[in-house]
């Protein structure tokens, strides 16, 4: 009997939170039914998720920024389809194919002067342990230094490497000789280097937790200190590169030319996993500095012939719809539309960024009554106040968002590099709307609808004989709820 997905997903619609839940994390489910985001998706495309009742949900998360192309885009898919058709020679292994070397070329292409090859993985978080290990065998040195709220992944060497202590409880000691500095202090990042014994400085331009931006004069400080110190300036462009910001890599901005670039998300073009390595070929000649070492560092799926025609696919669609100009064209309009709301709200704080990475931080207003009600709020629980910004943006306008980061009140925005006017309008006035009740009585009347509904389906879900949990934050671990994901 031929297999048949079309009456398997059929037969199964609707059971996918009983199965996670008896096979998979059931804690991820409880999280999802509590916030009311727990729904039947069919369908998706371009920036939309379509339900199994037709309804439609504007994706502003873009799964971690997996989606810069929209979802399922027709040049990727068709791509694909040709590559099945194909019946390619994929992971001979003892071979070296002629896709990845063209993916390889099309990335070098896009860099600075001096980067020139190419180690492909299967994630972010893959392209971090791989930075690690060449920035190690490059300097001969073992200490990696990293910043404040930094987000790098979850496998073990990256989550040493992060800046959140919640990610790393309970996994017992991670990578020795790793050092934490504050985001954006150069005279710290300098004390640190100067001992002489720091392999790589691994940062990223704007941090995905918390879309914290890197100072003016940083990036151009930190290459300084690392070229003085014989130190890898490794950035982290797995959530930023490929156009989320305006430039196809963020570190453009700054005109800073790192020694190695990680990437991964976009990349793929929303279908095949793939991340890379971008880097010098000083850098590669250290780790592979012998026939003997030919394979002294490799990963066996890297290369998957399908991963690569999605890579090649997506930089051909980035450049052919000018989606990298587009995402710099359309952030520039969406911050100008986000302006007239700070003005108008007090809680509403700031809206930053760079693309279409943005940053919606909330705060207590100045005056002393609403201060105090804010500041029961964040008793109850810190960053509760961008949970009730996101809830109700989904609940009552059908549009996806994430808190940002744990114990934060900032909201982050990752829409497809595609959405247009019409997307920005959209989502400014559910904001609007949702602003507006949050201002009256400082967010009491918002608690209620959140808390009551959020009460309401953690006891609809709630196991018998056990006590439904508190609420938790659906952010990037709070990633929404977490971002192993995106990495």
């Amino acid at each position: 009997m031929a297999f048949d997905l079309a009456s398997l997903l059929t037969d199964n619609r609707g059971r996918q939170f009983e199965l996670h839940s008896r096979s998979m994390n059931p804690q991820l489910v409880r999280v999802l039914t509590t916030l009311g985001f727990d729904r039947t998706y069919v369908r998706s495309e371009g920036a939309e998720l379509i339900d199994a009742e037709g309804g439609r949900v504007l994706d502003f998360l873009s799964g971690f920024g997996v989606f810069a192309l929209g979802r399922n885009h027709p040049v990727v898919k068709q791509a694909l389809h040709q590559a099945i058709d194909a019946d390619l020679p994929n992971l001979v292994q003892l071979d070296c194919g002629l896709l990845s070397g063209l993916l390889a070329r099309a990335l070098t292409g896009k860099a600075h002067a001096g980067i020139e090859r190419v180690f492909f993985t299967n994630s972010g978080a893959e392209s971090i342990e791989t930075a690690i290990k060449f920035s190690r065998c490059a300097t001969g040195r073992d200490r990696i230094v990293f910043c404040d709220h930094a987000f790098h992944g979850l496998t073990t060497g990256a989550l040493a490497l992060n800046g959140g202590e919640e990610f790393k409880k309970g996994f017992g000691p991670l990578l020795p000789g790793t050092t934490r500095v504050p985001f954006g202090d150069a005279d710290a990042l300098e004390r640190e280097l100067s001992r002489g014994d720091v392999a790589a400085v691994v940062v990223e331009p704007i941090q995905g937790k918390g879309v914290y931006i890197a100072p003016d004069g940083y990036l151009a400080a930190a290459r300084s200190s690392c070229t003085r110190h014989g130190t890898m300036l490794v950035i982290d462009e797995v959530q930023t590169g490929l156009g989320r910001t305006g430039r196809f890599f963020c570190h453009e901005h700054w005109g800073v030319a790192p020694d190695i670039i990680t990437v991964s998300k976009a990349l793929s073009g929303g279908y095949i996993p793939v991340g890379a390595v971008l880097t010098t070929t000083a850098v590669f000649d250290a780790v592979y500095s012998s026939m003997d070492r030919a394979v002294v560092h490799s990963s066996t799926f890297a290369q998957n012939e399908l991963a690569m025609v999605a890579g090649l696919a997506t930089l051909h669609v980035l450049e052919d719809e000018g989606l990298v100009e587009r995402a710099a064209r359309m952030g520039e309009r969406f911050l100008d539309a986000l302006a007239p709301l700070v003005e108008r709200y007090d809680l509403f704080h700031e809206a930053r960024g760079k693309g279409l990475m943005i940053g919606l931080e909330f705060g207590p207003p100045p005056a002393r009554a609403g201060r105090a009600r804010f500041a029961m709020l964040e008793k109850a629980r810190k960053g509760l106040f961008s949970q009730m910004i996101v809830v109700p943006l989904f609940r009552r306008h059908g549009i996806l968002t994430q808190v940002a980061a744990d114990n934060v009140n900032i909201v982050k925005l990752l829409p497809p590099l595609i959405i247009g006017d019409a997307e920005i309008e959209r989502f400014v006035h559910a904001l609007d709307d949702v602003l507006a009740d949050a201002h009256r009585g400082s967010g009491s009347g918002l608690m209620v609808e959140v808390g009551g509904a959020m009460a309401r389906n953690a006891w609809r879900q709630r196991p018998r004989g056990r006590q439904a949990p508190p609420a938790h934050q659906a952010a990037e671990p709070s990633h929404q709820p977490a971002e192993p994901t995106s990495r």
